[in-house]
């Protein structure tokens, strides 16, 4: 809004000086030029307007309902950092048996973690709005549901045997087998929110992006999945 009113304090600045500027000199051919220019400035400025701040609905389904977007610049914005932050990790990349080394894969969820709890606590993020749902909304179900429980579950026990057993390789945890297998189903689950996120962001196909890991690919819609709520003794 202050953006807009400094604008429009500009415009008017400049279309009281081409006034000023015509009255004094009388042209009435000037006055014909700068009244063209004024109004084609007007006419794209108000479309350039429209084309950023347009509206794109969007729908993903969730569970047999939806979840409905009314998808504004900054939400597409937010929605497409996201994307692309979650999309670079290990949060969507595979981690194959014997590869990999299991302490980054559980630093690099932490900082995802990190990065996507800030906006939710910042004084600058917008409020929810009036119809439809949140991208952040869709943050917060990643931070509650999926990454905060197997963070709460795994870096205390990770800890506990490289503290006991400092000379150890993590193959040798017995616990490796495990955390691997669950690590795989948290993937499959954020897999789907980070494909929603690039569809909210206005991404096309954000799945191909994707396309190089171990899961199948299905065409008929990203399906966000709700799941309970997590423990609250669970949750950071």
């Amino acid at each position: 809004m202050v953006l807009r009113a400094l604008l429009a304090a500009i415009v008017g600045g400049v279309v009281g000086t081409a006034a000023y500027s015509i009255s004094q000199t009388g042209g009435q051919r000037l006055s014909i030029v700068v009244g063209c220019l004024i109004g084609v400035a007007v006419v794209l400025g108000t479309e350039l307007y429209r084309r950023s701040a347009r509206l794109t609905d969007v729908q993903l389904v969730v569970l047999g309902s939806q979840m409905s977007f009314k998808a504004k610049t900054d939400m597409r914005q937010a929605a497409q950092r996201m994307f692309f932050q979650a999309a670079t990790r290990i949060a969507t990349r595979p981690l194959e048996d014997g590869t990999g080394n299991l302490r980054e894969a559980l630093t690099s969820l932490k900082t995802l973690f990190d990065l996507y709890r800030e906006p939710l606590e910042s004084e600058s993020t917008p409020p929810p709005p009036a119809r439809g749902d949140s991208v952040y909304e869709l943050a917060l179900d990643i931070l509650n549901f999926e990454l905060a429980p197997f963070l709460a579950k795994w870096h205390p026990r990770l800890r506990e045997f490289e503290e006991s057993h400092p000379d150890q390789d993590e193959s040798a945890w017995p616990e490796n087998a495990a955390f691997r297998e669950e690590l795989r189903m948290l993937q499959e689950n954020l897999r789907h929110y980070v494909i929603g996120l690039g569809e909210i962001a206005g991404i096309r196909d954000p799945e191909r992006h994707l396309h190089r890991s171990s899961w199948s690919t299905t065409r008929g819609g990203s399906a966000v999945p709700r799941q309970q709520a997590a423990d609250p003794g669970t949750t950071r």
